[in-house]
């Protein structure tokens, strides 16, 4: 009899695990509808043949995710808006927001995930559809928000993969230089080429592509992460920052809230920096119009001197980037952009604008698609 009830227990484990296995590789694609439309939001300057910087704001949701070849579509999409026109030429650089490319992590994944209602049950489905990535991920996750950590690291080489393939595509496409937003991967280096995850600490970082769809130089790795983040990402106090050749003029790009330190500025102006991109993402209903929470647990400059809570989210971004505001910074340009949307039950903030010879430029709708240009 007990060997009957072993055998019949094993059968019937057997068969869970059989059962498990087949549910986790399925992968239906589910039907997609996604609104491609963008709006010309900023047109500062006129074409002189140096070039022009072109900020997209993306509206984004998960189902754009389901595939990079969705993604693709969506961003393809307002890049062929940007060249009917007319802003786009050999000198054009493109900026796209930060955690543009993090977002990859759930790519390919089960329709139960993208239908979650928030994003803590959107992470179980991740983790339950891909257990051996999951285990192996957890086994070598730091910090004391391991759970966070496995999530952001699971798929870090399929995502380094899709982030080059689909952003240097994108590049190479419409013969752009490309600001690929950022994403979060461990440890990342370009070598031979290629954009490849390394082992160690999870980095928010951006790579710049050229026409060629081929990074220029290395990652350029966040300095300063949020309080939120901090306990999952790692702050970059190793490289100097980088600064590229590009067509339009030498760029900088600053991640975030690394725009808020005026010694950044210092640097970028040392290298020669006249262009400066800042991909940004601010999350929260409405937290644009709410007062400013201070740096978020980074230490506050000595030269700044506002307080938290002196103004509003929107209105530090705009004092504390320094882009283009002699004698602050000597950049000619610059763009801050900002992911929209909804990402299951956290909504985006944040409303992207320009700034050129102490001169920000905005627009003023919260909602939707935009493109923001300024010609140098």
């Amino acid at each position: 009899m007990r060997k009957l009830l072993y055998l019949t227990f094993s059968m019937a484990l057997v068969a869970a695990l059989a059962s498990y296995a087949m549910w986790a590789a399925d992968r239906p694609t589910g039907h997609y509808l996604s609104d491609l439309r963008i709006k010309l939001a900023v047109d500062q300057g006129t074409p002189s043949g140096r070039g022009n910087l072109l900020g997209i704001q993306p509206e984004l949701f998960p189902t754009d995710y389901q595939s990079p070849a969705r993604l693709h579509r969506k961003l393809a999409a307002y890049l062929q808006q940007a060249r009917d026109q007319g802003l786009l030429n050999d000198k054009t650089v493109v900026v796209l927001p930060e955690h543009v490319g993090t977002w990859l992590m759930i790519s390919g994944e089960k329709d139960e995930l993208y239908q979650a209602p928030t994003l803590g049950e959107a992470m179980n489905w991740l983790a339950a559809s891909n257990p051996l990535l999951f285990a192996r991920a957890w086994l070598s996750a730091k910090g004391s928000r391991r759970l966070d950590d496995t999530h952001l690291r699971m798929k870090s080489k399929a995502m380094a993969r899709d982030y080059q393939a689909l952003f240097g595509g994108l590049a190479n496409e419409f013969n752009v230089t490309l600001v690929a937003g950022s994403i979060v991967l461990p440890e990342p280096g370009v070598r031979d080429g290629q954009l490849e995850p390394g082992s160690g600490a999870l980095f928010n970082s951006s790579v710049v592509f050229g026409r060629d769809g081929v990074p220029l130089g290395q990652p350029q790795r966040q300095m300063h992460p949020i309080f939120e983040q901090s306990e999952t990402l790692a702050a970059e106090d190793k490289h100097a920052i980088n600064v590229v050749d590009t067509p339009a003029g030498r760029l900088g790009v600053l991640i975030g809230s690394d725009s808020w330190y005026p010694d950044n500025y210092r640097k970028l102006d040392e290298q020669g920096a006249q262009l400066i991109a800042v991909p940004a993402f601010v999350v929260g209903h409405n937290v644009w119009d709410q007062p400013w929470a201070g740096y978020k647990g980074s230490s506050t400059p000595g030269s700044i001197s506002l307080k938290p809570g002196e103004v509003s989210e929107g209105q530090a971004w705009h004092r504390l980037t320094l882009t283009a505001q002699p004698p602050s910074s000597k950049a000619i340009a610059g763009v801050s952009v900002f992911l929209r949307g909804q990402f299951w039950d956290k909504l985006t903030s944040g409303q992207s604008f320009l700034s050129s010879n102490g001169q920000q430029f905005a627009d003023g709708e919260a909602r939707g698609a935009r493109l923001l240009n300024i010609w140098l």
